[in-house]
C-alpha cells in the first residue's frame, strides 16, 4: 500500500480525482475528505471518493500519512497555519495550486520545523467543469505534474508524492519556483483571462444575442476554458500577479502589432505574424503525439 490514509483538504475536481485514481489502483487504503459544505463530503462518500469525512481541519490532517490541499490558493494560504497546529511528524503534506510562489511563502512561514515536509505541486491538468462531481480517475494519465521542491524539501518526502502522481499515470517533472510561476503564466493563467475577456468583451456588446448565434465551433473552442471555476481563476490572478503581469503586457504589445499592421494595410507584416504563430502551433500538436 502505497499510503494508508489519505487526507484531502477541499475535495474537488482535482483531489477528487487523484482519490478516485489511487483507489481504482489500490494504492491507499482510507481517506478522509474535509471541507467546509458538508452537502459537498457527502456527496463524495456517496460517489465513493472519500471514505469518511470531517469539518474539522485538525481532525482531518491528524494521524494521515498524505495531506493534499485541494483548496483554491486564497484559502490555501489562511488554511496552513490550522493544518500545522495538526500535523504529525510523519505526515507528508502537498498541494495542487496553479501558483506556488505564494503558496511555498506562507508554507514556510506557518509549518516551522514541518516545512521540508511540505511538497509543492501543480498537475496540468482539469477541465472547465468543477466540483466532485467532474472527478473521474483516468484524469491524469499522460498529463504533467509540476512539483516544486526548494532546498529544504525532505528527498523521502519528495520521492512519496512523485511515487503517488505516476502510479495515477501522470508524467512527473520538477520545476524551480519561480520558473513554474512565470511558464504556467504564459501557458495557462494567460490563455484564461483572454477567455473570458473575450466571451465578457461579446456579451456586452449590442447585438450579442446574434454574436453567440452565429458563433461557430472556432469560438467554442476557444473560450471552452471561460467556463471555469470564476472563484479559483481569480485567486489565480492575485496569487501570480507578477508574473500574470508581465505576460499580459508582452501579450498586449503583440496584440498591438497586429492592429498597427491593419491600420497600416501592411499585409507582409500581418501574414508574417499568422505564419510564424501557425508553424509554432503545428509543431506544439506534433510534439504532443
Amino acid at each position: 500500500m502505497l499510503i494508508e490514509h489519505l487526507s484531502i483538504i477541499g475535495v474537488g475536481l482535482i483531489s477528487g480525482s487523484l482519490a478516485r485514481a489511487l483507489k481504482k489502483a489500490k494504492l491507499v487504503g482510507r481517506v478522509t475528505g474535509c471541507n467546509r459544505c458538508e452537502d459537498t463530503l457527502k456527496k463524495a462518500v456517496e460517489l465513493g471518493v472519500i471514505d469518511d469525512y470531517t469539518l474539522d481541519i485538525s481532525e482531518a490532517v491528524k494521524g494521515a500519512d498524505v495531506v493534499v490541499i485541494g483548496t483554491p490558493l486564497s484559502a490555501t494560504e489562511k488554511l496552513l497555519p490550522q493544518i500545522a497546529e495538526a500535523l504529525d511528524a510523519k505526515t507528508v503534506l502537498t498541494d495542487v495550486g496553479s501558483a506556488k510562489a505564494s503558496v511555498v511563502n506562507a508554507a514556510r512561514a506557518a509549518l516551522g520545523k514541518n516545512f521540508p515536509k511540505f511538497v509543492p505541486g501543480h498537475p496540468i491538468a482539469g477541465t472547465e467543469q468543477s466540483g466532485v462531481e467532474a472527478s473521474f480517475a483516468e484524469l491524469f494519465i499522460e498529463h504533467r505534474v509540476i512539483l516544486t521542491p526548494v532546498e529544504e524539501t525532505c528527498n523521502k518526502a519528495h520521492k512519496l508524492i512523485t511515487d503517488m502522481w505516476q502510479a495515477v499515470g501522470a508524467d512527473v517533472i520538477d520545476l524551480e519556483v519561480v520558473h513554474h510561476d512565470e511558464v504556467l503564466a504564459a501557458t495557462s493563467h494567460l490563455p484564461h483571462m483572454l477567455a473570458y475577456a473575450l466571451v465578457d468583451c461579446l456579451a456586452s456588446m449590442q447585438e450579442r444575442d446574434e454574436i453567440f448565434k452565429y458563433a461557430a465551433g472556432g469560438f467554442a473552442d476557444f473560450t471552452r476554458i471561460a467556463s471555469s471555476n470564476p472563484d479559483m481563476w481569480h485567486d489565480i490572478c492575485f496569487s501570480n500577479r507578477d508574473a500574470l503581469l508581465k505576460t499580459l503586457d508582452v501579450f498586449s504589445d503583440h496584440i498591438n502589432q497586429i492592429k498597427a499592421a491593419i491600420e497600416a494595410s501592411d499585409s507582409d507584416q500581418l501574414l508574417e505574424i499568422f505564419k510564424r504563430a501557425k508553424q509554432s502551433r503545428d509543431e506544439f500538436v506534433s510534439s504532443r503525439k
